[in-house]
């Protein structure tokens, strides 16, 4: 199995690459190992000598399979990130790729439940929504980490908003 997770952002690369140059998704075997037919939401991040170059995730699972999941947000994460141009065939080798399999998002009650090396961390209401991963530079502290999510998701401070931690699995 570590073989298999550890290939996970070979696949996104796979991914990335065959659309760039065929302009269509790359098919997901019928066939697939445990780990990659399981489902679960996950996040790709794209990065060039380590300065993000597009990400792109699903909390919860909307693919069939975790392989079919990764190929989606990976192409997504190239082509379709509002803060990015689009990835060019020309990057591809100079590219990093890392792949963030998550856990169900469990109901935060307490800020004392957080922790932003080990969770991350879903601010949403019915209208908006931030998210932040787990162990990023810059998010020392439960404070920072609720401060730059509620920063994403554009919420004042008269918004009502619900809290969710959530685990990963970061596979590079």
């Amino acid at each position: 199995m570590e073989t298999i997770t550890q290939g996970l952002p070979y696949l996104a690369r796979k991914a990335v690459s065959h659309y760039l140059r065929h302009q269509e998704p790359l098919p997901c075997p019928p066939t697939l190992p445990d780990p990659l037919s399981r489902r679960a939401g996950a996040f790709v991040s794209i990065k060039n000598n380590g300065t993000l170059r597009g990400c792109i995730g699903t909390l919860e699972p909307q693919q069939e399979t975790l392989a079919a999941e990764i190929i989606e947000n990976a192409v997504k994460a190239a082509t379709r990130d509002p803060r990015f141009d689009p990835v060019t065939q020309e990057e591809i080798g100079h590219l990093t790729f890392s792949i963030d399999v998550l856990s169900p998002l469990e109901r935060v009650t307490n800020l004392s439940m957080l922790d932003p090396k080990q969770y991350g961390l879903v601010i949403r209401n019915d209208k908006k929504q931030g998210v932040l991963l787990p162990d990023l530079d810059g998010v020392p502290t439960v404070e920072e980490q609720v401060r730059l999510c509620r920063i994403k998701g554009g919420f004042t401070d008269d918004d009502l908003e619900e809290y969710f931690r959530f685990r990963v699995q970061r596979f590079r």
